[in-house]
């Protein structure tokens, strides 16, 4: 395995990664951001962590929040480990391996005030089979699904916490029964699209545990300028704070 060790771009912190495994993107930052955005928390866990890449984003924003990251990959926990104690960051951010399914049956019940979640994109069956387990698992549902992770994510919040998911916007009608069907009712909505004027290819999703129903949808998140080939909007570079 060759490691590599990559600066993020917040608060000078740095991440292990195999560059021959799923490495993050512009999603997790997103999803950071968004989740950063519900305000100051002491306790907060991150679902699907792979190599720690939110948990790392999240503690450069908030210098006193403890985040728990769970993956069902050993290899990632391993990573998310070493990253956090490159970092000094050991005794804020910790790290299970464990398998979505069976968190509704641990002991954290609605220990934690916000819960965030960059799950497999694919429905199990759907999409391209990859030889690499690590990267196919980090892409398809091969255990846990959307309604898995809606389910765990309300058996760790507390009442009136917040659950953020970044996902596909074909599943968004997935998402929202989920959500509901687990008292996290969606209060906002925003599609992600790779280029101005171009069609969404992600959404991210905001839910708050047992609140009235009133979602609101915010205008598209556009990553890329129309005609500009690689160059960020200003929206996209001030989130990534350059």
């Amino acid at each position: 395995m060759t490691l590599r060790i990559d600066e993020i771009g917040f608060g000078n912190l740095k991440l292990i990664q195999d560059p021959e495994q799923f490495c993050y993107g512009v999603d997790a930052v997103l999803l950071a951001d968004m989740a950063s955005g519900c305000g100051s928390f002491k306790k907060a866990a991150d679902l699907g962590t792979g190599t720690g890449i939110i948990p790392l984003i999240l503690s450069s924003k908030d210098e006193g929040m403890h985040i728990t990251g769970y993956d069902v990959i050993g290899s990632n926990i391993e990573l998310a480990r070493k990253s956090a104690e490159l970092n000094g960051l050991a005794s804020r951010l910790e790290f299970h391996q464990m398998d979505v399914i069976d968190i509704p049956g641990c002991e954290d019940k609605e220990s934690v005030q916000l819960v965030t979640c960059n799950p497999p994109y694919f429905k199990r069956g759907a999409g391209i089979v990859n030889e690499n387990s690590v990267k196919f698992v980090s892409r398809q549902e091969t255990t846990g699904t959307v309604d898995d992770f809606a389910a765990a994510a309300a058996h760790l919040l507390q009442e009136r916490g917040h659950f953020c998911m970044i996902h596909r916007p074909d599943r968004l009608v997935d998402i929202i029964c989920s959500c509901r069907k687990y008292r996290l009712e969606p209060k906002e909505l925003r599609m992600v699209a790779p280029r101005e004027n171009g069609i969404p290819n992600m959404v991210l999703i905001h839910c708050i545990k047992g609140a009235g129903k009133e979602l609101k949808v915010k205008p598209t998140l556009n990553i890329y300028k129309s005609g500009a080939n690689g160059v960020y909007t200003e929206e996209v570079i001030g989130i990534y704070g350059k």
